[in-house]
């Protein structure tokens, strides 16, 4: 907790939140994914990787695991905690790479994207340019899950994705709307 209190003060535009998500938000995100079927999932901006851990207990060992965090200090961290899981790809760059890094594992499209990406905060040329290669690399039936702490930025989501739903999670500091986006 404190790492993430010192990251967030560091720098509060990349990292959105003051204390990580907690785990009913993180059960949120992740409740409707198809672990059985899916063959890649990406997670955009894990910090500490609350989100992380849950994916990882739930994918099938086959399933790959690609982890953008543009943050050094939680990037060595989950590196130090992931770093040796099989078809766990933990990368230390920013989510509006994904396309250059996706050629890099010849993917063509992907399943699921997971984002702790605090849009609100982010500037908006690189929103733009994660949600338009997001949509670009998902499957038709993909899927791309994040959380906004407010929905103001509905309309700049829904400009990117024909289905958006929500759910409001109380238990989280502060709580949070998770948006399933398709499309």
């Amino acid at each position: 907790m404190f790492k993430f209190v010192k990251e967030f003060y560091k720098n509060p535009q990349f990292i959105g939140a003051i204390a990580p998500s907690s785990k009913y938000l993180a059960e949120k995100m992740i409740e409707n994914i198809d672990f059985q079927r899916c063959r890649c999932i990406i997670e955009y901006g894990p910090g500490t990787g609350v989100f992380t851990e849950k994916l990882i207990a739930r994918k099938k060992e086959e399933t790959l695991l690609i982890v953008f965090e543009n943050n050094q200090e939680f990037y060595k961290e989950l590196v130090n905690i992931y770093g040796h899981k099989n078809n766990v790809k933990i990368i230390n760059d920013g989510a509006e790479n994904v396309k250059i890094y996706l050629r890099h594992y010849n993917i063509l499209q992907v399943d699921y994207i997971v984002s702790g990406l605090p849009f609100m905060a982010l500037p908006v040329n690189i929103s733009e340019r994660i949600l338009k290669d997001t949509r670009e690399v998902l499957k038709n039936e993909g899927e791309f899950i994040t959380f906004q702490y407010s929905l103001i930025k509905m309309s700049f989501f829904r400009s990117h994705f024909n289905e958006i739903k929500n759910k409001k999670v109380i238990l989280n500091v502060p709580p949070a709307y998770v948006l399933h986006c398709k499309v």
